[in-house]
């Protein structure tokens, strides 16, 4: 009978792999054209590999928890030529053994490219990420201390492990230099201590803030007052999520103000072509960044069930990848957490993050009536590569944010 295997399907645009989260089959079992038969989670969310035909499944090639490249073989489905001409399945030639899927290096991340140059210009994934030894009271060395022998690199490249999990190890070698000792005995000493495994989700947060890291990374805030969004909110019928505010003011202050959000690559600034906006969705051991597209093109009312959607689909972890990445600038509410003030950091194809801090009433005082009265304020943080623009840049957009969130009618 006729062959088919079960290729990783390209699952997000950038995506290069997934983790098998669960076998859903097993060899042996009948399954029907699009049925679910493995569930995988990428970086971006958990979703479900179909099978293009019916048949009956003769062989698993993978595991659980084992990572897998997009256009890996995971399975073989034995089909009639009757199903296989009726789906128009690619089926394995005579005699072909499917290549046994090739592991990919757990640490592997990439993000989508939200902008584009003239010859699609992507950003690269990051170095490998692992937890290491991390919260040690040990200051690292001072000069000569970066310099790692090729033996060292060697060994950690073997266990997973970059320089920023060496930040508190103190090198006795020339000039401060870590040596293969010192590396040695820094992991014979955090042997012992309670670990977990990192998850896919914690790997892709720890890549994206290492690589963004890598920018000057500045951030500027300013209180609100919250009174009017909460008093319209009252007054809704829908009663629209607070975040979604903060997402619709964002998007018409960057629509007349694009180049806050722009992208340096070497000798040039890139201009957003969409106001296509990200917005941050807590989650286990981790964040979500579904993406709002054409943002300041739509009303606040008319957001409002997309909105609900995406951020439902980033909470159950099971995104529609035509909402994941292509953003240009995210919302995070971490006053949703009582914190007041933040400093959240830009995704690395990003350059632009707008945090909200938690409503606090605040004594102001009043020529009115001659004596302070309690006031509705909130916090708004903007950090920013500072290399594509200034304080006086964000002051000015933050002003236009500031304004539209007092002026809710608008949005």
């Amino acid at each position: 009978m006729p062959q088919v295997p079960i290729l990783m399907p390209q699952l997000g645009e950038s995506i290069a792999e997934a983790t098998i989260m669960r076998l859903l089959v097993q060899p042996g079992d009948e399954v029907q054209a699009d049925q679910e038969v493995i569930e995988v989670e990428t970086n971006k969310a958990v979703m479900g590999v179909t099978v293009s035909c019916a048949g009956t499944i003769s062989r698993l090639s993978v595991a659980e928890g084992e990572t897998v490249a997009v256009g890996a073989v995971m399975g073989i489905i034995e089909a009639t030529e009757e199903e296989v001409e009726r789906s128009g399945a690619t089926v394995l030639g005579e005699g072909e053994e499917p290549a046994a899927p090739a592991p990919v290096s757990s640490t592997t991340t990439s993000d989508g490219a939200h902008f584009r140059t003239e010859g699609e210009y992507r950003e690269g994934s990051g170095a490998p990420i692992n937890t290491g030894g991390r919260g040690l009271p040990v200051p690292m060395g001072t000069r000569g201390a970066h310099y790692l022998s090729p033996r060292i690199r060697s060994r950690m490249d073997e266990l997973n492990i970059t320089e920023a999990d060496l930040a508190y190890v103190t090198g006795t070698g020339a000039g401060g230099r870590i040596t293969i000792d010192d590396f040695e005995n820094f992991l014979d000493y955090v042997d012992g201590w309670p670990s977990r495994p990192v998850s896919p989700m914690r790997r892709s947060v720890a890549s994206s803030m290492q690589r963004t890291w890598r920018r000057p990374i500045a951030s500027a805030g300013r209180p609100i007052y919250m009174a009017p969004i909460i008093l319209h909110r009252r007054n809704h019928p829908r009663k629209p999520g607070i975040t979604l505010y903060f997402l619709r003011a964002l998007a018409i202050a960057l629509a007349q103000a694009p180049e806050c959000a722009g992208y340096m690559v070497g000798g040039r600034i890139l201009t957003p072509r969409r106001i296509d906006l990200g917005v941050a969705v807590q989650v286990a051991d981790g964040v979500m960044v579904p993406v709002m597209r054409n943002v300041d093109q739509y009303t606040l009312d008319e957001l409002i069930d997309e909105y609900n959607k995406v951020v439902a689909q980033a909470r159950d972890r099971k995104l529609d990848p035509a909402y994941v990445g292509g953003g240009i600038a995210t919302v995070s509410n971490f006053g949703g957490f009582g914190l007041t003030f933040a400093s959240p950091m830009p995704l690395p194809s990003e350059s632009l993050i707008l945090g909200v801090g938690s409503v606090e009433k605040t004594p102001v005082w009043s020529d009115e009536v001659e004596c302070f009265i309690p006031v509705e304020k909130a916090n708004i943080v903007a950090s920013f590569d500072h290399r594509v623009v200034d304080g006086g840049d964000i002051g000015r957009l933050m002003q236009k944010i500031a304004y539209y969130l007092e002026h809710p009618e608008l949005l």
